[in-house]
């Protein structure tokens, strides 16, 4: 029979260690709920009546504190890439480099899928949508403490966790489709652009819903004490994790989509369908 190798051990001793703390845990507090009523904790986990914090003499949810963060942060992120990094940036790229490029590839392909004349700007718009959607989502991993009116201490939770921040988002998203109709392609771009008067709800209601339910499985873990032993850790991280690629995705993609839709003009649509016939079909034959 093999012996199991040093790591082998190592991996399995760690897991025995947390498997037994988490059952002590369980045993120890068995029984044991929340004083605070579920549907307490959960309106206070989306509104944020009990935990406004004062900003320049005004009371305002956490919310809005972790949006302005994260905005100041991904600015000062941005500067500092562009002006010592990107001249650095080599022929072969390294993992970093791979990283920054394999990400401007993805949005910059969702942008020319849509609308390959206007290209540039909705590439730069959901390029910098979802790199908020995302780095915001994943921002209450961080938990950052804050003092509140009341004097109580909550950690700032992702910006979209404020309803009014995910309304906010899908709104100026809608806001781009409808003029980038109206400039590109007159009356008749806005007007395809209002047949989907529901697309701001939608899309800021799918934010909204997906981070809400998130923290609808945390708050529901953290409320039963038997299970708050290292369960929360793993739901959480995971929960946020997909949540942050899911939404970047999907409202990116929305977006593209239904700018393409609004501004690209009829002949072009002709010409992009051949050109993407004609490479097809220039592929197949090098394949045969």
């Amino acid at each position: 029979m093999k012996k199991p190798s040093k790591k082998s051990i190592i991996i399995g001793s760690v897991i025995a260690v947390i498997a037994a703390a988490l059952i002590v845990g369980i045993v120890l507090t068995s029984g044991y709920e929340g004083k605070e009523s579920i549907n307490a904790v959960m309106k206070d986990a989306v509104l944020h009546e009990g935990d406004k914090i004062r900003l320049f003499g005004m009371e305002v949810n956490p919310g809005l504190v972790s949006g302005g963060v994260m905005v100041i942060c991904i600015l000062i992120f941005a500067v500092i890439l562009r002006l010592f990094v990107i001249p650095r940036f080599k022929l072969i790229p390294g993992k970093f480099q791979s990283v920054i490029e394999k990400a401007v590839e993805y949005f910059d392909g969702l942008a020319v899928s849509s609308n390959r004349e206007h290209s540039g700007f909705i590439g730069a718009y959901v390029f910098s949508a979802g790199t908020y959607i995302f780095l915001g989502t994943l921002f209450e991993l961080i938990g950052v403490p804050v003092q509140t009116v009341s004097g109580t201490t909550v950690c700032l939770p992702a910006p979209l966790a404020d309803i009014n921040g995910a309304i906010s988002i899908g709104c100026f998203s809608y806001l781009v489709i409808l003029l980038g109709g109206l400039i590109l392609r007159g009356p008749k771009g806005m007007l395809l652009a209002l047949k989907d008067f529901s697309l701001p709800i939608s899309m800021s209601f799918r934010l909204f819903g997906a981070l809400l339910s998130g923290a609808l499985v945390t708050e529901l873990i953290y409320y039963y004490t038997a299970l708050s032993f290292v369960l929360p850790v793993i739901v959480g991280v995971l929960f946020t994790l997909l949540h942050a690629v899911i939404q970047a995705y999907v409202l990116t993609m929305l977006t593209s989509m239904f700018f393409g839709e609004v501004t690209e003009r009829p002949e072009h649509i002709v010409e992009r369908s051949v050109a993407d016939a004609a490479e097809a079909a220039t592929a197949a034959g090098k394949n045969n």
